[in-house]
């Protein structure tokens, strides 16, 4: 879950413009929208939501493996957490990031 102030307004933000996507979506399906512009319009909606699920991964990664850095605990795969941790969660971000679009 977003925890800052910044973070969780973004994350509101997003939910909003989800929202008026899947209204969007209900009225266009009630008017009898023809099918590929309903197709177009799902895939924005699963872009929003997967944009948003990227987000909140991200924020719980940071926060998770951040936690560990600040104490000292393990990083995981035995090894203590170190200057390199944000970059290693970078790349797991951008590897995530490709699996939701």
């Amino acid at each position: 879950m977003p925890h800052s102030p910044d973070e969780k307004k973004r994350a509101i933000a997003r939910l909003r413009r989800i929202r008026g996507q899947a209204e969007a979506l209900e009225r266009a399906v009630e008017a009898g929208v023809d099918c590929s512009a309903l197709l177009q319009q799902i895939a924005a909606l699963r872009g929003a939501t997967s944009g948003l699920m990227a987000e909140v991964l991200e924020s719980h990664l940071r926060e998770t493996f951040g936690q560990a850095q600040a104490t000292g605990a393990p990083a995981g795969r035995g090894e203590a957490a170190g200057p390199g941790l944000d970059a290693e969660i970078d790349g797991i971000i951008r590897t995530l990031r490709t699996y939701l679009k």
